[in-house]
């Protein structure tokens, strides 16, 4: 047998980067981050004279809203489908139609929630991705000819 110690080279170690997040679920931070949204989100529209249209088609007890909207963004963003599960398919327009929706509402949506995500750091990235994308779709949840 050899009599000299084995020496085994010094294991260089470079650290792994992270693994980026697959779905926006993941990079907002999960079922937590996207609670806090919600609940900034219906806040805002509580607190800002800004949002006063928006507020105002929300009827008085928002807990109903802060729950299904919670429910929807989970999946919507690619985590679990709470809201699918509960009541099948979102069918967004169909289920807005009973509220006056126009591109006042719109905005007034579109920045009450952009501010709880600034708010909430939200990281910029997927803040400006989501901006254009809820813009998108309220923007398609409109129901009042020319307003």
């Amino acid at each position: 047998m050899n009599s000299e110690a084995s020496t085994t080279p010094e294991a260089t170690s470079t650290p792994t980067p992270p693994i980026p997040p697959t779905t926006p679920f993941e990079w907002i931070g999960g079922e937590d981050r996207v609670h806090a949204l919600v609940e900034r989100f219906y806040d805002l529209m509580d607190l800002e004279p800004a949002y006063a249209e928006l507020r105002a088609a929300h009827g008085s007890d928002l807990a109903s809203a802060r729950q299904k909207l919670f429910w929807f963004l989970c999946g919507w963003l690619g985590g679990p489908d709470h809201y699918q599960s509960r009541f099948g398919h979102p069918r967004l327009r169909m289920r807005h139609m009973p509220f006056a929706i126009g591109i006042k509402e719109r905005d007034q949506w579109v920045a009450c929630m952009d501010q709880a995500m600034g708010e909430t750091s939200v990281p910029t990235d997927l803040r400006t991705r989501l901006k254009e994308s809820f813009m998108g779709t309220a923007d398609w949840m409109r129901n009042r000819a020319g307003a």
